[in-house]
């Protein structure tokens, strides 16, 4: 056995590999797990150039790999923009606005991760912008990605103006003049941004290493970049040329409503020919099916139960769905779907159940992501398509967006079907957990603790538990961001679990997450994490030593 260039040892390690579920120490060679053991058995391996990291007792994990998540885009926007996650009213959103126009002398003033529970079409506007940026075009995307909001320069920069007709599945908001109020949902969003200055590729690599080192601080070696482009795979391309990526990126492709079949194949076809490593790969195809319940844009089986009614509508008629997925499915690439209303999820499975009928079964795991609301009905048919249910569960609590918008807009039995993770689970769902940033946050250990209590921190006060029936537990969660999520992500047979011939990406926890009081599980803290046996984060507060 050729000397390992690594061991671990001094650790209480959970490989998430039943055959060996717990050891005190691992070896490294090229990069991959050579051995696991005993702490003695492990240290006799070791040779006058191999390094040591002494774990002191703690925890070590498979390094955790999150199934979707927006890596460059969010990246690009968090590292240029004012954060504005944590304002909850106008004049704070105004406040942190001026602030950072005033030490950025860029010709836009941009904003990221306002929140639409608190701000939406009612109090919104260009108004509110110009109060906090006279002199420049702003422009402010909500935390969801769906929203988006222009000051009056803003407008007159990208030509919004009355009487300019909405993109497909996009809207302006008017006021009752007509006018346009600077609001924008959905694809209009995407229209806006079309006029803007285009960033450059190296802008967009600096946003990759920006979200990269998030990802690693957070213990994260793995991601799926839930919609990708030319754009993202000439980045991701470039970055692991220069071998400079630090998390292993699988990537899903935007397909539009307005593309051929064949040529959205074809050009996807393409992506995935030139993007097929162990660092960077595109074997997925994205589609948005609805948008959200907050700009009344996520679909419903049946209408809306609020005062104003209504639904949302598809973003792909329902046989232009099937055929697309059934092209997909049929070369085989992954489908990854955002639903969010349980219309979009039927329409969905529907979709995915013809092309299963057409192609045959085989390994796909297709992913509906968010499923925020389900019609029971459709609850077993994960299970019975092989349908990865990729769960947000940060969302899963009592909140404004939840409380004060989508609960009233679904009606109370409906509601009582929201973020239902443990009847997925024990229907048989595969499934895997993700947090979706930028549209929240990135840390894995506040989303598994929601997941488990169903609760916001509870140093935020005491608050009551969002139907508590359907909690999740701790083997749940690791088991969502690792074991599962290696596989929704196609890579199971590297990654995923410690075992023996698997890469070497691993962390060490301050805490065992397993055993803590559930309500501290949110302030874990990463203190190592290795991609591949190499360090790429380690905490200041991380006292075991690697030595040779």
């Amino acid at each position: 056995m050729k000397t390992p260039e690594l061991i671990v040892t001094n650790a209480d390690i959970c490989t998430m590999d039943p055959l060996a579920p717990r050891v005190a120490a691992l070896a490294v060679t090229n990069g991959r797990i050579s051995a696991l053991g005993t702490a003695a058995e492990i240290a006799a391996l070791a040779g006058p150039s191999t390094r040591t990291v002494d774990a002191g007792g703690r925890l070590v994990l498979p390094g955790f790999q999150d199934t979707h998540i927006h890596l460059q885009d969010s990246g690009y926007d968090h590292s240029k923009s004012a954060a504005l996650h944590n304002v909850s009213t106008i004049a704070e959103l105004q406040k942190t606005l001026a602030d950072f126009a005033a030490t950025h002398a860029g010709p836009w003033v941009n904003g990221v991760g306002w929140y639409t529970g608190i701000f939406a079409d009612h109090n919104l506007n260009r108004h509110v912008l110009d109060a906090a940026v006279p002199d420049r075009p702003c422009y402010i995307v909500a935390s969801d990605g769906h929203n988006a909001c222009l000051n009056s320069l803003g407008c007159a920069a990208v030509g919004l103006v009355r009487g300019t007709p909405d993109p497909e599945n996009g809207h302006f908001v008017l006021d009752g003049n007509g006018e346009p109020t600077g609001m924008l949902h959905e694809t209009a969003t995407y229209w806006a941004e079309s006029f803007m200055p285009v960033p450059t590729d190296e802008d967009f690599a600096n946003g990759v290493r920006y979200g990269q080192a998030l990802c690693n601080r957070h213990g994260i070696t793995g991601v799926i970049d839930a919609m990708v482009n030319e754009r993202h795979a000439r980045v991701y391309s470039s970055l692991e040329r220069a071998g400079a990526l630090t998390v292993r990126v699988a990537a899903t492709a935007k397909v539009v409503s307005a593309e051929k079949t064949e040529d959205a194949l074809r050009r996807l076809e393409d992506l995935r020919r030139n993007a097929s490593s162990d660092l960077f790969k595109v074997h997925s195809a994205k589609f948005f099916l609805d948008g959200v319940l907050e700009n009344r844009t996520g679909v419903m089986i049946e209408p809306y139960s609020d005062a104003l009614g209504g639904n949302g509508e598809l973003m792909f008629g329902h046989n232009q769905i099937k055929e697309l997925f059934t092209a997909f499915d049929a070369a085989r690439f992954q489908i990854h779907v955002h639903v969010i209303g349980d219309g979009a999820v039927r329409a969905a499975l529907d979709a995915l159940e013809a092309a299963r009928a057409a192609n045959g079964p085989w390994p796909s795991l297709h992913q509906l992501a968010h499923v925020q609301c389900i019609d029971p009905a459709d609850i077993p048919r994960f299970r019975e398509l092989g349908v990865v249910a990729n769960i947000q569960t940060l969302w899963a609590r009592y909140e404004p967006s939840v409380t004060d918008v989508a609960l009233p807009m679904v009606g109370e039995a409906r509601g009582k079907w929201m973020y239902a993770f443990r009847s997925l689970i024990d229907a048989g769902a595969p499934y895997a957990v993700s947090s979706d940033w930028g549209v929240s946050t990135l840390n894995p250990f506040p989303i598994m603790e929601t997941a488990i209590t169903r609760q916001p921190p509870i140093k935020s006060g005491d608050h009551p538990v969002f139907l508590p029936e359907q909690r999740m537990t701790r083997e749940e969660c690791v088991k969502g961001y690792t074991t599962f999520a290696a596989e929704a992500a196609w890579r199971s047979h590297d990654t995923g679990s410690l075992s023996v011939g698997k890469y070497a990406d691993l962390i060490v926890l301050d805490r065992d997450i397993f055993t803590c009081n559930v309500y501290d599980i949110g302030d874990t803290e990463v203190l190592l994490t290795l991609l591949g046996g190499k360090e790429v984060h380690r905490s200041e507060k991380f006292t075991g030593k690697t030595h040779a």
